[in-house]
C-alpha cells in the first residue's frame, strides 16, 4: 500500500546530504537556527546549503524563541519557505513574527504524556489554528531540550479531528514508522533516526525511511 503522507528531513549541515535526500524524493528540508543545538547552522552556512534545494522542495527554518530582529535578518539572507516555531512561542507571538516576514508557519508542541490529554492537545491546536498556523507538529516533551531528543510520546494522544494537519515527530526511525500509517497525521518529521552522527545524515537510513513510508 502506498502512502501520500509527506516527509521532512530535519537538521542538515552538509550540502551532499541535502542533495541525496532531494534525489530520494523528500518533500521538505529542515535547517536548525538554534545555536545550542548540535545540528545548528549559521545564516551564512544556510544560504549556501539551500543552493542544493530545487524549487518544489520546501525549506523549513526551525527557530526557538527567536527575536524579531533575528528573524528579519534570517529572512533577508536565507530564502526559506516556512517557519517552524519550536520554542515557547504563544499563538500571538507566532502570528506577529510570521507576519513580520510574510511567511507561512507551523508550531511544534511538546507532548507531555503525564499532563497532556487528547482534549488539551486539541484545544491548544485550535489556538494556533486561529492565529494562522498552516500545520501543527507534535514532538515528545523533554524538560531539558526543545526537540531533537530521539524520544517518542504516546501516539494514542494524537487527536483524530484536529483543526490543523498534524506532523508527527519524536523518535521516528525506518523501523518504527510503518505502524504510524494509520494515525491521523499528514506528515513525518525525522532527524536523529536518519543520522550516522548528529547533523550527519546516513543515505541508507534516509532511503529506508522513505521506503517504509511510501
Amino acid at each position: 500500500m502506498t502512502s501520500n503522507k509527506q516527509v521532512k528531513f530535519c537538521g542538515f549541515t552538509q550540502a551532499k546530504d541535502i542533495e541525496q535526500a532531494v534525489n530520494m524524493g523528500v518533500d521538505a528540508i529542515g535547517l536548525v537556527f538554534y545555536p545550542p543545538s548540535p545540528r545548528a547552522v549559521t545564516i551564512t552556512q544556510a544560504a549556501e546549503l539551500i543552493k542544493a534545494v530545487p524549487a518544489f522542495v520546501s525549506v523549513v527554518a526551525l527557530v526557538v524563541n527567536i527575536s524579531e530582529h533575528e528573524l528579519v535578518e534570517l529572512a533577508q539572507t536565507v530564502a526559506f519557505d516556512v517557519i517552524q516555531f519550536h520554542g515557547d512561542e504563544t499563538p500571538e507571538q507566532c502570528e506577529r513574527l510570521a507576519n513580520l516576514v510574510h511567511k507561512r508557519w507551523i508550531k511544534a508542541l511538546r507532548i507531555n504524556q503525564q499532563t497532556d490529554s487528547v482534549e488539551s492537545i486539541e484545544a491548544t491546536i485550535d489556538t494556533y489554528a486561529q492565529a494562522g498556523a498552516s500545520s501543527i507538529l507534535l514532538d515528545a516533551y523533554h524538560k531539558d531540550a526543545y526537540g531533537g531528543t530521539g524520544e517518542r510520546f504516546d501516539w494514542s494522544l494524537i487527536p483524530n479531528n484536529a483543526s490543523l494537519p498534524i506532523i508527527l515527530a519524536g523518535g521516528l526511525t525506518p523501523d518504527n514508522v510503518s505502524p504510524t500509517q494509520q494515525l491521523p497525521i499528514q506528515a513525518f518529521d525525522v532527524s536523529g533516526g536518519i543520522e550516522s552522527a548528529k547533523g550527519i545524515k546516513d543515505a541508507d537510513k534516509m532511503a529506508a525511511f522513505l521506503g517504509a513510508v511510501r
